[in-house]
Parts: structure tokens; C-alpha cells; sequence
């Protein structure tokens, strides 16, 4: 298992193009410890291999949704009559990426 250090969770940041003071990685850093610890810990399990994985413990069943059906799509003005700022036929949106 890769070892999480402070320089991995830098290199991370970075490239989410994000940072962090140097305290926030340190408690990062001993969180991950942690979690790592644990996966360790249920690793170590006899049997562990042959268990089903579980991804949610309890039976639903929606009934309140309806089938899906085919139907005629929205005229483009309809599309567009509530849009706040409309460019060439299009729904302009503000800029969420610097």
C-alpha cells in the first residue's frame, strides 16, 4: 500500500489546484493515518476475502417514481424562457474554472 505523506497530499492539492497551510496537512496527514490503520486492521481479518461486499445494509424499494415515457421535447424558446442570460440560442452560464 502506498505510504500517504505530507509531500503525496501536497502533490495532490496541487493538482485539485488547491492549498493548504502546512497545519491542514499535518491533520490531514494524521488522518490518513488513521484510515489507513483501519484498512490494515479489516485487512488483517480471517475470512475477510470471501464476504460479499456490502453496499447498503437495508432492502429499499422505490414506488413513488413513474416509468419513464416518451414524450415531445421542449421547443428551444420554451427551453429558454426562464434562462437569466440567453447568447445565440444558448443558456450562458457564469465561468466556474479560473
Amino acid at each position: 500500500m502506498k505510504k500517504v505523506d505530507k509531500e503525496v497530499l501536497k502533490q495532490a492539492a496541487n493538482n485539485l489546484l488547491f492549498d493548504m497551510s502546512e497545519e491542514e496537512y499535518e491533520k490531514l496527514n494524521k488522518e490518513f493515518e488513521v484510515i489507513l490503520s483501519q484498512m490494515q486492521f479489516i485487512g488483517s481479518l480471517k475470512g475477510i476475502d470471501e464476504l460479499e461486499p456490502m453496499t447498503f445494509p437495508f432492502d429499499v424499494s422505490i414506488s413513488y417514481l413513474r416509468n419513464d415515457e416518451a414524450g415531445q421535447p421542449l421547443s428551444q424558446k420554451d427551453a429558454l424562457k426562464n434562462a437569466h442570460d440567453v447568447v445565440l440560442g444558448q443558456i450562458k452560464l457564469p465561468k466556474v474554472v479560473g
